[in-house]
């Protein structure tokens, strides 16, 4: 990455710190029961053709489980592809929607941020800034990410992923966690 492009960086997470420090958000406890979730907020990169397939057969996977799912993907070129999708669950990006920072504003990422999902799943294994920012600032209840020590203040819950994995492997790894949080717990007394 150049220089200019860092500093840009480092100048756009300085002001996400801010922002996040004037909304004061509260970590919500890691126990919650994922049959009372209904509703569920997905942040993704739609760049990749065979991450957006991933994440079509996650959704259904949800929607089966009867949560109302909606779904922000980005893309990381100027223009968003002509695509086949459902205009009601999912929602696209693109660089041309970004500030100079990267920093992003429309319509669109604004209620998806003041949305308040039960859960946030951030699908974002290359540490998109403008998924990260979206994420921050979501009034989502739980949300749930990729581990970063910086991104503490961000997710209730981060997942350990190797950069060297794939979507797939970190969606596994979501739902392995998540299941191990709805485990009743063992009373040994």
């Amino acid at each position: 990455m150049g220089l200019f492009k860092n500093i840009k960086l480092a100048f756009a997470y300085r002001t996400l710190k801010q922002e996040l420090s004037a909304t004061k958000r509260e970590l919500k406890p890691t126990k919650f029961n994922f049959n009372q979730i209904r509703t569920v907020g997905i942040l993704f990169d739609a760049s990749n053709s065979e991450d957006f397939e991933l994440v079509k057969r996650y959704l259904v996977y949800l929607r089966e489980s009867n949560k109302k799912v909606k779904v922000l993907g980005f893309f990381s070129d100027k223009k968003i592809p002509e695509l086949t999708y459902s205009k009601l669950e999912y929602d696209f990006f693109s660089l041309k929607e970004l500030n100079w920072f990267g920093k992003p504003s429309t319509h669109i990422i604004e209620n998806f941020i003041n949305e308040e999902y039960d859960l946030l799943i951030d699908l974002n294994i290359h540490d998109h800034f403008p998924l990260k920012y979206i994420a921050a600032l979501s009034k989502a209840k739980f949300k749930v990410g990729k581990y970063k020590e910086q991104d503490e203040i961000i997710y209730d819950m981060m997942i350990d992923s190797d950069n060297t994995q794939k979507l797939k492997y970190f969606l596994r790894q979501v739902d392995t966690y998540i299941a191990m949080l709805n485990k009743p717990e063992v009373n040994l007394n």
